[in-house]
């Protein structure tokens, strides 16, 4: 019998359609059948909403927020200012989530304070990359495990790897392997696998550029495609945006592409997906990733939610530095509560994460399966 695993077995079948001296055409009919595990499908049930959709609030920065803080001009952050922010947004955002996620090394005492209808989805990586050589290779926080994720209560682990197809492929080989494991162990503690490649340019362009936008669509394109294969073990995919909307035509603006494009490369993305996706906001403006999501809807995009960190709370930021906690939970129960109201209501587009595999429940997928069938036509 096949391994535990999020899927589990696929059958091909083929039957002669029509034969002449010239060629033989045969349909192809393909039937994958997706068998998930108990563990699979409790996990992505708690953090998943009534709808089934991925509707979750990202909190786990470290480094980022430290920087950020420094940035709205904090001289000195201590780790009690993180827990302290972390808190305060699980306390204020999180009845309106369906899921948070954190990391162990601030973000426990705010997993304590979420609402009690949030799942906990907690990060399994190191703050940042290895900058001691090239590649932005991660690293796992050396004290976790995915049963220990499990066991502090996370109901999924999430784990973020910067990959580009530009890479060296070497440096790429590596990182694959990694995931490998990874994906491995989350089967191993049955605890669903959130992975979020990120895309970068080996060369240290800007990320935010014309140049860097024009390609962005590939190479977010071609992870998808990559991860979404079995053999890494992954369960969600949260995956960026594959265009840069500031380069999306308007009026007078010179664009990297139309919008016409834009929607194209939205649908060709999703064409590839064997997995399961949700968007996350990548550091965007609260109306930059709303945009995005009305154009992934109009795209007609069946993606499954969403991860959404500073589009949320990133302009309470300063805030905090300059007036206290006191402040910034004022801003989080007004502004705050309204930049995630606006996201949830661009997820009428999104569908249940299990209706991916044609399910229309997850006990479906537990119970007997459930697949897609694909038809291809050959003549040889």
């Amino acid at each position: 019998p096949p391994r535990p695993s999020s899927i589990c077995a696929s059958a091909s079948i083929g039957q002669a359609e029509q034969i002449t001296p010239s060629h033989v055409v045969t349909k192809i009919t393909e039937v994958i059948v997706m068998t998930f595990t108990p563990g699979k499908i409790k996990g992505l049930e708690a953090v998943s909403n009534q709808r089934g959709i991925i509707a979750a609030l990202a909190m786990d920065q470290r480094g980022s927020l430290e920087d950020a803080l420094k940035s709205a001009g904090m001289q000195n952050v201590s780790a009690r200012d993180l827990e302290q922010f972390k808190v305060s947004v699980a306390e204020i955002l999180s009845p309106y989530a369906s899921a948070m996620l954190l990391d162990t090394e601030y973000g426990m005492q705010a997993a304590a304070k979420r609402d009690k209808s949030a799942g906990l989805l907690l990060a399994y990586e190191k703050s940042g990359y290895d900058n001691t050589r090239p590649g932005r290779m991660p690293d796992l926080l050396p004290h976790l495990s995915a049963r220990r994720i499990g066991e502090k209560g996370g109901d999924a682990v999430k784990l973020l790897l910067y990959y580009t197809p530009e890479e060296k492929d070497e440096i790429n080989d590596e990182k694959l392997a990694f995931i490998e494991r990874v994906g491995d162990e989350c089967r191993g503690a049955d605890i669903p696998f959130f992975l979020e490649p990120v895309s970068y340019d080996p060369a240290g362009g800007d990320v935010k550029g014309a140049d860097f936008a024009k390609k962005k669509p590939k190479l977010v394109i071609e992870s998808m495609k990559e991860f979404s294969k079995d053999r890494y073990g992954v369960d969600i995919l949260k995956v960026e945006i594959p265009v840069n909307m500031a380069f999306v035509e308007r009026q007078g603006d010179h664009a990297v592409y139309s919008r016409q494009e834009a929607i194209d490369y939205f649908q060709q993305a999703a064409e590839v997906a064997g997995k399961p996706f949700i968007y996350l906001t990548a550091g965007v403006s609260n109306k930059t990733f709303t945009d995005s999501l009305e154009l992934a809807t109009e795209a007609g995009v069946k993606f499954s939610g969403v991860l959404a960190g500073r589009a949320t709370w990133l302009d309470g930021v300063p805030v905090y530095a300059r007036d206290g906690n006191d402040a910034f939970r004022q801003w989080l129960e007004t502004q705050g509560v309204q930049n995630i109201q606006s996201i949830n209501e661009r997820l009428r587009g999104a569908q249940p994460w299990y209706a991916f595999y044609g399910a229309s429940s997850p006990r479906d997928l537990l119970n007997s399966g459930a697949g897609k069938t694909k038809q291809a036509v050959g003549a040889h």
